[in-house]
């Protein structure tokens, strides 16, 4: 194997080292916009040399203007195929057929044209494939909410090699999500902890540790989103959500305690971890001084001898202070599509997730 280089860096050498000169030499006047963005654990960051075994290796996107999308789109690729070395970096160029599952995996070859992959789109066409919304138009609440996370991540995290048509800018459109949003989704957050906290402990009171424990590890998961969302930052899919949380300022405090609560062999050694963090989180919230203070210290819920932080205090507060009238609207508080939906096949579906806009109109 040659030696591992991050997919990001290697496809920003693969464009300044073989693919843009080729470009300068046979089509000197095309604009044009190169770009490592999309799906791929080496957009995130967080590939490794096993992320090599599929759908990883010299490759980018190549954005032309829709005029020279017409006109030149095949005649790039062809050139490309048939000038590109077979090997860079010591990794193949050349891409097998797709399986069944559309996966293409690295294979060596001697001669004839690379079945490469520098893939041709104009930006409208891939925005409107990748997220299912034109990219240069005013996007609405209801797109906001129901746009997949990991995919708004993977657009952010992207590289930008070169740039004549403004992906630049659609890059920043995309940074995050507007500030009433934002505060709905911390809100949505803040509530979906409320209808849980007091459970672990009834669970455990009744014996059902392993009940209890479903729900601790619940409520860890609700905990995460809300501080990717405290930290304005996008979370990924279950793959790379712990990766990616470790890489919060609030991780180097809330890690060891999550993996107490998730070692806690009875519940009310599982409450006293749980309720420090929920101390941390409630501070941290009150700390962006989006709303009035709200009490950051664990109490009874109601008479009944369990702890928690009473979420619901903080989701109030923080719809209390939402402007936008559409936002305010909303008469069920699920949350943006990765917060009332946990199904894979929902969320990396994007013409599924963009039915489901009808949930916000």
């Amino acid at each position: 194997m040659p030696l591992f280089i991050p997919g990001l860096k290697l496809s920003e050498l693969f464009f300044q080292e073989a693919v843009k000169p080729i470009l300068e030499v046979e089509f000197p006047t095309l604009k044009y916009t190169a770009a490592r963005i999309g799906a791929g654990s080496d957009v995130l960051g967080f590939d490794t040399p096993q992320s090599t075994d599929h759908d990883w290796g010299p490759r980018h996107q190549l954005f032309l203007s829709e005029a020279d999308y017409k006109r030149h789109k095949e005649a790039v690729w062809q050139t490309l195929a048939e000038k590109l070395p077979y090997t860079f970096c010591g990794y193949s160029t050349h891409f097998g057929a797709p399986d069944r599952e559309g996966t293409r995996c690295l294979e060596p070859l001697e001669t004839g044209p690379v079945q490469h992959r520098v893939e041709i789109h104009t930006l409208q066409m891939y925005f409107e494939h990748y997220l299912g919304i034109d990219p240069y138009a005013e996007l609405r609440v209801q797109d906001w909410l129901t746009l997949s996370e990991q995919k708004l991540r993977t657009i952010v995290a992207g590289r930008i090699f070169h740039d004549d048509l403004g992906l630049t800018q659609l890059q920043q459109k995309f940074t995050y999500y507007p500030r009433d949003i934002w505060l709905y989704l911390m809100a949505s957050d803040w509530r979906k902890i409320a209808q849980e906290e007091p459970f672990m402990g009834r669970c455990g009171d009744v014996g059902d540790e392993i009940g209890s424990s479903l729900i601790a590890a619940r409520l860890i998961q609700y905990i995460m989103h809300l501080c990717f969302l405290q930290e304005r930052q996008y979370a990924p899919y279950s793959k790379w959500l712990g990766t990616a949380f470790s890489q919060l300022d609030c991780a180097v405090t809330l890690l060891p305690l999550f993996q107490c609560v998730l070692a806690a062999q009875q519940w009310q050694e599982r409450e006293s971890y749980l309720s420090q963090i929920y101390e941390f989180l409630a501070e941290r919230q009150n700390t962006l001084e989006l709303t009035a203070p709200q009490s950051a210290k664990v109490s009874y819920f109601y008479d009944r001898p369990y702890l928690i932080i009473h979420g619901d205090n903080f989701a109030d507060a923080l719809y209390a202070t939402i402007q936008n009238e559409e936002v305010r609207a909303i008469h069920v508080p699920i949350g943006s599509v990765n917060q009332f939906v946990d199904s894979v096949d929902v969320v990396s579906n994007t013409q599924l997730c963009r039915r489901l806009t009808i949930m916000f109109e």
